[in-house]
């Protein structure tokens, strides 16, 4: 249905003083500082990850050598979803409007919706990670228990969830440190950014940029710190639902991605016969994980 008069009648009148409500500040583009962007020419991307040998064994003096196979482990799928919205304007109200152009006003509304979108499918896999959203090896995308081709797992989440503190944020750094590849071999992963709910920005600011521990008299160093155990610090994303979540986005390759199909475009077009002038805004992208491995959650204790 089309912005008629009857829905802008104070726009209509003299003596009206300002015009409030559509020029809010948006957060803008916090998907970046989790995930890693990239063009899509397809209806949909997969990426299949590979497993390679396992520990090479002693060869005995004169025995023959040993021979390993390869194999693919799972796929992880991209499926892009095609995101829309438009409005319509009534040729009179463009007409009889009497403080500023409508179609200016009303487009920038239009794209804060689409942003506003994306950043809510962004944070949607985080906040789903823990029971409903499941990464390409069929568990939840934290789990104690990513199934390796070997038989083993790995885990990116605690057995027990814990709130965001030193003790925890510790056990985490040394919890990537012990992932292992498809076959059981050590990978040399670590931390890069913390990800915290505004909740846990102060949190976060304490425990990463002090420079002696925190909550103690003692005089000790802020290890986490001083061994930059997190180089990247920490970004707030206020699309997080929970408050005592925490997310660590490590430098293990292909984890978090996001996949452009279609940049924002935005179009307009007149009716012939009604003059209502339409207006919309589309993208296509999609938010997915390939490797689980390239973050590591809690959802915290509450």
């Amino acid at each position: 249905m089309a912005i008629s008069r009857a829905q802008m009648l104070k726009e209509l009148l003299p003596g009206l003083n300002a015009l409030f409500g559509m020029e809010y500040e948006r957060y803008e583009d916090e998907h970046t500082m989790i995930y890693e962007t990239e063009s899509s020419e397809r209806s949909f991307e997969e990426e299949v990850k590979l497993s390679g040998f396992g520990a090479a064994p002693v060869k005995a003096e004169g025995a023959a050598i040993s021979y390993d196979s390869a194999q693919e482990s799972f796929t992880a799928r991209y499926n892009h979803e095609t995101i829309a919205l438009g409005f319509s304007i009534t040729e009179e109200a463009m007409e009889d409007n009497l403080y500023d152009s409508l179609s200016a006003r009303y487009t920038k509304s239009l794209a804060r919706a689409m942003a506003h979108t994306k950043q809510v499918k962004a944070a949607a896999l985080l906040n789903n990670g823990f029971n409903t959203f499941n990464s390409g090896d069929g568990v939840t995308l934290f789990s104690t228990a990513h199934p390796l081709v070997n038989g083993g797992t790995n885990s990116n989440t605690f057995a027990t969830a814990a709130d965001l503190n030193e003790t925890s944020l510790e056990d985490a750094v040394i919890n990537i440190a012990a992932f292992t590849d498809e076959r059981g071999l050590l990978i040399a992963a670590r931390p890069r950014r913390l990800i915290v709910p505004p909740a846990l920005q102060f949190v976060a600011t304490r425990l990463l940029e002090t420079e002696g521990r925190v909550g103690t008299s003692d005089n000790d160093l802020n290890a986490l710190r001083n061994n930059g155990s997190i180089p990247e610090g920490y970004s707030i994303n206020h699309f997080l639902t929970d408050t005592n979540a925490f997310f660590l986005i490590t430098d293990v390759p292909n984890g978090m991605k996001h996949f452009e199909r279609t940049a924002l475009e935005t179009s307009m077009d007149g009716d012939f016969d009604t003059g209502n002038v339409r207006y919309k805004a589309r993208a296509r992208y999609s938010f997915g994980v390939s490797d689980p491995l390239g973050i590591y959650g809690s959802p915290g204790t509450s």
